[in-house]
């Protein structure tokens, strides 16, 4: 099936000038969520890595079910003042407007190989932002996958330090 035409747009959210790609459109189609997460799977089944770091909240749903099906651990990214313990925190640009984002401040271990996912790539403030933080506490981020890219918005030149991969792209 083509997980493009699953893909529900959404005008003006959450701002005017937006438009939003919502994916609980696959989320709720037991074949196409299926789908995506076996092609996120082979789209990173070469790489080597010890944990999937996922941000708060639409990363979650791929980062933790990746995780489960790789074997390996779930770091999840919140924003400011959502989890329990202590943090580190890394300030980030969207598309409409700024965060701050943070990790527990033993989530990663040095060393450790480190595959952020994420649904939706655009500007790449959101990845960047994990990035920072995996590496301050020296992990070292073998890759970054998305289901979703929008080209157009230039994240991937931003982050062109890393190995960037996506199932389904939007140049326009």
């Amino acid at each position: 099936m083509d997980l493009k035409n699953k893909l529900r747009h959404v005008q003006d959210f959450p701002k005017e000038g937006v438009d939003f790609i919502d994916i609980t459109t696959i989320l709720s189609d037991r074949e196409a969520y299926k789908q995506a997460i076996d092609e996120m799977c082979a789209k990173v089944s070469d790489l080597e890595f010890d944990v999937i770091v996922g941000s708060e909240s639409r990363g979650f749903m791929f980062a933790a079910t990746l995780a489960y099906l790789f074997g390996k651990g779930f770091v999840p990214v919140r924003k400011k003042g959502k989890l329990p313990y202590e943090t580190i925190s890394a300030s980030y640009t969207l598309e409409y407007g700024t965060d701050i984002l943070q990790m527990h401040k033993d989530a990663i271990l040095p060393g450790q190989k480190v595959l952020i996912v994420d649904d939706l790539l655009a500007t790449g403030g959101t990845v960047a932002a994990n990035a920072k933080l995996a590496e301050q506490l020296g992990g070292q981020v073998v890759g970054m996958l998305f289901l979703i890219e929008l080209t157009f918005l230039g994240g991937r030149e931003k982050l062109k330090e890393y190995d960037v991969r996506s199932v389904i792209t939007f140049d326009e």
